[in-house]
């Protein structure tokens, strides 16, 4: 529990008690409420994580009204049948971001949610049943057989639809390698792995989820500023 503690005794301090720091942490949902969600949901936010990412959220925020008019609502079922010169040409819509290859992403996570619905019955179901103590595995199934969700992308759509998960922010990268958890590359499949027993370790022991040790982490080390990581 030392670890753990410093940990959330540091964040206290930082966001001035833990009043404060309490209202500042999030809880996922449960397997139970997203089991129950459409498909079609995670292919629209994993499309707008693709589109945020390297751009300003607020612009992409701005146009999504247009991205589901264009994309009808993200719908898996319709989405099958785009053609390739559909996709293309819709790319040049004045109603979305126009990013041809990112716009090729929906066609290649559109056939991958399909894909996964055929050998798991829902893909909803997938991504709900799938257990928290080895998160990583699920960001590396969707960087295989997905497009664009390496890296933070994959994950950053899980916590945005209440999956629960950790962050590999810059923040708790410095964490990470402060206290010898990782020493190489954050995206290699060493560090993965190190940083996956380290939050399992961390949550045995507090018994938070991994969303919330994940904040905590970058609250006791990150700007001192309200933020949600």
């Amino acid at each position: 529990m030392t670890r753990f503690n410093d940990i959330y005794d540091r964040a206290c301090e930082r966001k001035g008690g833990e009043a404060n720091l309490r209202v500042l942490l999030s809880d996922p949902l449960k397997n139970s409420v997203l089991s129950t969600y459409s498909d079609d949901l995670w292919l629209e936010e994993f499309t707008r994580k693709i589109f945020q990412s390297g751009f300003y959220w607020s612009v992409v925020n701005g146009k999504w009204d247009g991205f589901r008019e264009v994309f009808w609502d993200f719908s898996v079922d319709k989405l099958l049948y785009m053609s390739p010169e559909m996709y293309e040409q819709r790319a040049q819509d004045e109603r979305i971001i126009r990013n041809f290859k990112k716009v090729q992403s929906i066609a290649i996570n559109c056939h991958m949610i399909y894909e996964l619905q055929q050998e798991h019955g829902s893909f909803s179901e997938l991504i709900a049943s799938w257990p928290s103590e080895d998160i990583i595995n699920l960001w590396l199934l969707l960087k295989k057989r997905g497009n664009r969700l390496g890296g933070n992308t994959g994950p950053f759509a899980l916590r945005a639809l209440g999956k629960d998960t950790f962050l590999m922010t810059k923040d708790v990268e410095t964490y990470l390698r402060a206290n010898g958890v990782i020493d190489g590359g954050l995206q290699s499949l060493k560090s993965l792995k190190a940083a996956q027993q380290h939050f399992n370790e961390l949550q045995q022991s507090s018994g938070l989820s991994l969303t919330a040790l994940s904040q905590l982490i970058a609250f006791s080390v990150g700007d001192n500023a309200i933020q949600s990581t």
